[in-house]
């Protein structure tokens, strides 16, 4: 699971670079990383471009640093990280004002640690700060105050990765059920031949092949419309069935947990995955968006379509 967090999080600091260099390449090239070499990926700090530093460190040279101060919480492979791309504000209010900038953690005044969550141990989920650290103008992404852009285009793909994940997990704890519910007797009787037991898993199956269905489709389309096509038309369906796999995959942890009993609530044994599983639902349910903002996006996105 380790290595699938990973591979889930590896495309969401990287377009973002790819896109803000495309638009306009500055002095200093996305270095070609050896595999040990992740990135971090956070949002929303403060930069400023000649300042005077606190801390008594010395004046930087006007225009060709950014000072950067600011903190973040649950930076994905934050601890394990040697570069970090930030979104840091450079001008005024809103989006207009953000700026990507690739800071290396070997820049004074980076530091991070570990965060003990519930589920997801081996993301390494770090909290970050950044204090007036010294970054070069070339570590700058794109035009200044145009990084915001790079970003959302990203997010739909996030979010499909989080979705094949969910999708796969509820699958897991369907197929567990099953096995476990075939071998388990109580009253003298296996438990998939209690009824109550086969409507779980009757409502479990009916969930999991109709997200995956929709999840088939949505792939399908992905690969098949242009960049600029995907971002028009699968915004609004992506984060629906973001939504909708994660509200599958809670559905069957918990339905699990209920089939397997106290096993469920002990680690390790035979219950060992649904107990993990369980524990890692609300890490997909709250990154990428809530469920409660994905429906909300979902729906504006339809009346946006609808009004072109």
């Amino acid at each position: 699971m380790g290595h699938f967090r990973w591979l889930e999080h590896w495309p969401a600091p990287h377009p973002p670079l790819w896109l803000g260099r495309d638009e306009e390449p500055s002095g200093k090239r996305l270095p070609v990383w050896p595999q040990e070499h992740l990135l971090g990926h956070h949002r929303a700090l403060r930069g400023k471009r000649c300042r005077q530093p606190a801390h008594g460190s010395q004046k930087v040279e006007c225009g060709k640093f950014y000072i950067v101060n600011g903190e973040k919480k649950w930076i994905t492979n934050g601890v394990f990280a040697d570069y970090f791309t930030v979104a840091v504000r450079t001008g005024g209010q809103g989006m207009a004002g953000i700026s990507l900038l690739l800071i290396e953690r070997s820049m004074p005044g980076v530091t991070t640690r570990q965060m003990k969550c519930s589920g997801v141990w081996a993301s390494g989920t770090t909290y970050i700060t950044f204090e007036d650290v010294k970054v070069p103008v070339e570590n700058l992404f794109g035009q200044e105050n145009r990084g915001f852009k790079a970003i959302m285009i990203n997010f739909n793909h996030e979010r499909w990765g989080t979705i094949v994940q969910a999708t796969r997990f509820s699958r897991v704890c369907l197929e567990e059920s099953i096995k476990y519910a075939h071998k388990r007797k109580t009253f003298g009787k296996r438990l998939i031949d209690h009824p109550v037991i086969r409507e779980k898993i009757a409502n479990m199956a009916r969930q999991v092949e109709a997200t995956q269905s929709w999840l088939e489709l949505v792939t399908h389309q992905m690969c098949t419309m242009t960049p600029a096509e995907q971002r028009e038309r699968l915004g609004g369906p992506i984060a629906l069935m973001k939504a909708q796999a994660t509200k599958t995959f809670e559905y069957c942890a918990r339905e699990a947990a209920q089939i397997f009993g106290g096993l469920a609530y002990t680690r390790g044994g035979q219950g060992a995955k649904v107990e993990r599983l369980y524990r890692e639902v609300r890490a997909y349910a709250i990154p990428a968006g809530s469920e409660e903002i994905m429906l909300d996006l979902g729906v504006r996105q339809a009346m946006k379509r609808a009004a072109l």
